[in-house]
């Protein structure tokens, strides 16, 4: 097994835990959590969004699968992107972010998760996993779904938010991310548990595996073209390809 980090007991005891305590805070925040977000990113997120998936190799026509998709942002801008909505899938844990979702009336929201997606096998030209990595139980077996709703040939696009380099900017980040943004979000926030999800998201952030470890289980799953790009020292886009198959990769 490979957890994304080791259980984190100030919000759960146990890896059996997890999964329903971050369900839960997800359900208690949804009407927040669009408002939180831009303070989260200041603002950059419409833009980096679509950056990132062009750049991943979504194109016009694909069909995509948009895992952990919250209130539909990846989603949307994938959707931008292709040009029909329905083309788009989004698969969220929780019934809160779904039902706080702003989506076209055409593209399809479903329960699910990314160690359980429902869809058949190969059903996809490109799964996007926007900053929610975190959140899995066990990259190897999420990778192998993701692998598994991939049509060979098909693209992975795995947005995550990493710790950077040097003491400095990582002090900086923590002032931001675990000090300013919960106590904003305490003042606009609706629901009382929104500077809770913030202080859970920094200690996610600061607690995940390095991302040689994310690589290593994307390859280990059977993608290829792995790679990394980073941008603002914190934005980290996980880039790889389903192969063809032996005969033709």
């Amino acid at each position: 097994m490979q957890a994304p980090h080791p259980p984190l007991r100030t919000y759960y005891q146990t890896e059996r835990d997890r999964s329903a305590w971050v369900r839960g805070v997800f359900d208690r925040t949804a009407a927040d959590y669009d408002r939180l977000e831009r303070i989260f990113g200041l603002g950059t997120g419409p833009w980096y969004r679509r950056q990132a998936l062009k750049h991943a190799g979504l194109k016009p026509g694909m069909t995509v699968i948009d895992v952990g998709s919250g209130t539909g942002l990846l989603a949307c801008a994938a959707a931008k992107i292709i040009g029909d909505p329905a083309r788009v899938t989004g698969v969220d844990p929780s019934p809160g972010m779904i039902e706080y979702a702003r989506v076209p009336a055409a593209m399809r929201l479903l329960s699910g998760s990314a160690e359980r997606i429902p869809a058949p096998d190969c059903a996809a030209d490109f799964l996007s996993f926007g900053y929610a990595l975190r959140h899995v139980s066990d990259l190897s077996v999420a990778f192998a779904e993701f692998y598994r709703v991939i049509r060979p040939g098909g693209r992975l696009c795995v947005l995550e938010i990493t710790l950077p380099a040097g003491s400095v900017r990582r002090a900086l980040l923590k002032a931001w991310l675990n000090g300013l943004v919960p106590r904003i979000g305490a003042v606009v926030a609706r629901r009382r548990d929104a500077p809770l999800l913030m202080h859970y998201l920094w200690d996610t952030i600061a607690a995940c595996v390095p991302p040689d470890t994310i690589l290593q289980a994307l390859g280990g799953a059977g993608f290829v073209e792995v790679e990394r790009h980073v941008d603002l020292a914190i934005f980290s886009a996980y880039r790889a390809r389903k192969p063809l198959g032996p005969a033709f990769d």
